[in-house]
């Protein structure tokens, strides 16, 4: 994995966490993935080891779980 995979769920808390990691880290260098409306991607997210959204998934496999959201089972539903 060559770039960062940002992971949320679409809420306030979430979008604000997207705006700061894309200004840090430039666009270009992380995959934003709305879970809500990727839920086929919310088991890759899991395997990864994300609890809670917004996370962010680092080109080496950790995952960093920023200013809490959502918990997995809520963005289940």
């Amino acid at each position: 994995m060559s770039k960062s995979i940002f992971y949320h769920a679409g809420c306030p808390v979430c979008i604000s966490a997207e705006q700061d990691i894309v200004d840090l880290i430039g666009k270009s260098q992380v995959e934003i993935v709305h879970l809500g409306e990727a839920k086929n991607r919310i088991d890759e997210a899991e395997k990864a080891g994300v609890k809670s959204v917004p996370a962010l998934l680092t080109p080496n496999g950790n995952v960093l779980h920023l200013n809490f959201g959502a918990s997995m089972a809520d963005v289940k539903g």
